[in-house]
């Protein structure tokens, strides 16, 4: 059994470069939307997984481009983006102006503007920069938030594909805006997800079961989605990977150099980007972010 969808109308097909932990996730909702997915990543096991459930598995990244109309791209670092797009059976072999990459990393701004350009010189295809938010439960669920930069012609035009992964998908501005935006929703989670850390550890200490504060907060001020997801996730000490902990120190350490050099301070960032660097140090770069608890245990 296949989690391919019947739909009326057809949507157009899909190449997803990265299968990692978000890619999967948005491979499997864009099969129960509907869309053709063709993936493609290094690790042949991922490939095979999402094969198995009907995904066309490529033999490179333009061997998945050839078959697609929008191309989405979830890697770990600008550089891997970089290589995945220009390098050998990269993207870009492929690429042609009917086409439009649709990248969903998170990575820093210049180099989002440095290679969309790059792609858009040497063939004519467009660059969305597409972060989100929600993580992979959210993308199984197709309630992903996304902000947008590019055209707004091409930003539209990407709804053929948003529209199967997102509730929230907003234009922020020209290509790189969308990046932006991303380094402040990483600003803003990384202090949630610190805040009830140690939200949920005063309570323990209290001698307050940790797990009903989601309860008992919800709806007032110190209510969010951050509390309500990993509250109850932090104080069971559940760490099944929804996010990991080095990825957010590299936005981290984006925002960080943004501020740097517009000379911004961000003192309470600042600290919260010491505090992950410290805990990639310990061990703990791969965990899920709720594996923070094991701050308060001497890293255990």
């Amino acid at each position: 059994m296949t989690l391919s969808a019947a739909t009326s109308l057809p949507l157009p097909a899909v190449a997803v470069i990265g299968i990692g932990i978000m890619g999967s996730a948005i491979s499997r909702r864009l099969f129960d939307a509907g869309h053709r997915v063709s993936v493609y990543d290094r690790d042949a096991e991922k490939v095979a997984a999402l094969v198995a459930l009907g995904a066309h598995g490529a033999a490179s990244a333009a061997d998945a481009v050839s078959a697609s109309e929008f191309v989405i791209t979830s890697l770990n670092s600008a550089a891997i983006v970089e290589a995945a797009v220009f390098g050998p059976g990269g993207v870009a072999e492929a690429a042609s102006a009917e086409r439009l990459l649709i990248d969903m990393s998170s990575i820093d701004p210049p180099s989002t503007r440095r290679l969309a350009q790059q792609l858009r010189d040497s063939s004519g295809m467009g660059w969305v920069d597409a972060p989100l938010s929600g993580g992979a439960p959210k993308a199984l669920l197709g309630r992903l938030t996304v902000m947008a930069g590019g055209s707004a012609e091409e930003v539209e035009r990407a709804r053929r594909v948003m529209d199967s992964l997102c509730v929230n998908y907003t234009h922020m501005g020209p290509t790189g805006a969308g990046q932006t935006t991303k380094l402040v929703n990483q600003l803003l989670c990384a202090i949630g997800f610190q805040a009830v850390a140690e939200a949920v550890r005063l309570a323990e200490a209290g001698g307050v079961d940790a797990t009903r504060l989601s309860e008992a907060l919800a709806g007032g001020r110190a209510d969010s989605q951050i509390l309500q997801e990993f509250g109850p996730k932090m104080a069971r000490r559940d760490y099944t990977p929804t996010g990991r902990i080095d990825n957010m120190l590299k936005d981290l350490e984006a925002v960080q150099a943004f501020a740097q050099g517009a000379r911004l301070p961000l003192p309470v960032s600042g600290l919260v980007s010491e505090l992950h660097r410290a805990w990639v140090a310990a061990g703990l770069g791969s965990e899920d972010t709720a594996a923070t608890m094991k701050q308060f245990s001497g890293y255990r």
